[in-house]
């Protein structure tokens, strides 16, 4: 749940009567207390992971500190946004960090529970953590939906490969486009010594298929659940870029969200984990691989995407029909990013530099013109969306 939008958590605007840290796990959260001052966060205990607990914790503490205004936080992780939630609905202010951005200190060699949590008040009173950007429920919804149809292809090349490995090792090979109707009738068709053996290909062959209904039924549902996406104006205008297609479009949407946090593009390549590492002291400069920091999932995507650009810059009958319910001004975006695209992938491939580096680069930019694209359409949209 990386998803910080790049700025630390600002304390400035408003006057808080304490800041609470809370160090969460399924079935427990540890509590700590910072005033507003210099002094050290007070421990409260450990209340259980449960929405009563954590209601009357929120009240005792608003009673203790005479109804001034609390500000909580606790760690992005598994548990998600339903504690957020919670105590924005009893009108508390709730932060979600971003663990990554958590200041570390060198000798701290001691992790307990309690001392997360007093680090967590102690950091949010100072203004030192990262908050990540936390979805509304249709938002999530539609990225939970992305993320299983992820996780069912992953199982589907998994059953793949084993099958094809098992194959293999009889000493069985298909040498034509695999997955196709008659590559099932040919594995279907095959001798093997063992009995047992055809039982076991059977299963390999059940399982491969069962995988990709799962696969088809997701891809449907993400479908079915764009048409009634306040975002789908802006999934249209995104497919207008190369490389970008309905699946692609609504992946970046669901993972990124309102892109206009962003205030450039470089933050949000920043944000992607698409720029070099850098390691500079004095008169010496190193950079490296990227960062690969933030969402994994859009990442991919933009990499999957950036392949795309290899080709020369045209207006293919694909492309238009692909396009056709995007807006003139992500078209011409599009056509701006194909022709700019294209060019520097062919210079950085005639430089001698690596094919998968190149990608990476072309990607970098892409982020760029999906970045100009969303704020555009996103202006256009109404205000309830």
């Amino acid at each position: 749940m990386s998803e910080f939008n790049g700025s630390a958590v600002s304390m400035s605007d408003t006057n808080y009567g304490a800041y609470v840290g809370l160090d969460v796990h399924k079935d427990s959260i540890s509590v700590a207390v910072a005033s507003p001052g210099r002094g050290e966060p007070e421990q409260r205990g450990e209340i259980a992971n449960k929405p009563k607990t954590i209601a009357r914790l929120a009240e005792r503490l608003c009673a203790e500190f005479g109804g001034q205004c609390l500000l909580f936080c606790y760690e992005a992780g598994p548990c998600g946004f339903t504690i957020h939630r919670q105590l924005s609905d009893l009108g508390f202010e709730c932060q979600v960090i971003a663990p990554s951005r958590i200041p570390k200190q060198a000798g701290d060699r001691i992790k307990t529970d309690r001392r997360d949590a007093s680090k967590l008040a102690r950091y949010l009173r100072s203004g030192d953590l990262t908050a990540v950007w936390v979805p509304d429920l249709d938002q999530e919804a539609i990225r939970d939906l992305c993320r299983a149809r992820c996780d069912m292809k992953q199982q589907e090349l998994k059953a793949r490969q084993q099958l094809s490995a098992f194959v293999l090792r009889h000493g069985h090979h298909w040498g034509k486009t695999r997955w196709t109707k008659m590559h099932y009738n040919w594995l279907e068709s095959l001798g093997f010594n063992h009995p047992l053996q055809h039982t076991v290909l059977q299963d390999y062959v059940d399982a491969v298929k069962a995988a990709g209904r799962r696969v088809s039924e997701l891809t449907q549902q993400i479908d079915e659940a764009l048409q009634h996406w306040s975002l789908a104006p802006v999934v249209y205008s995104l497919m207008a870029l190369r490389g970008v297609d309905q699946l692609s479009a609504v992946v970046l949407l669901s993972e990124l969200g309102d892109i206009r946090r962003f205030a450039s593009p470089k933050q949000l390549m920043s944000y992607l984990g698409l720029v070099p590492s850098e390691h500079s002291s004095g008169g010496r400069r190193y950079q490296g691989a990227i960062t690969r920091t933030g969402n994994g999932h859009a990442r991919r995507i933009l990499v999957e995407s950036a392949w795309c650009y290899r080709f020369q810059a045209r207006q293919t009958m694909h492309l238009k029909r692909k396009a056709s319910k995007a807006s003139e001004t992500a078209m011409a975006t599009a056509w701006r990013a194909q022709k700019r695209l294209c060019t520097r992938y062919r210079r950085l491939i005639e430089a001698g530099k690596n094919q998968k580096v190149v990608c990476v680069a072309i990607a970098r930019e892409l982020i760029a013109y999906v970045w100009e694209v969303v704020c555009s359409e996103l202006d256009t949209l109404p205000t309830t969306a």
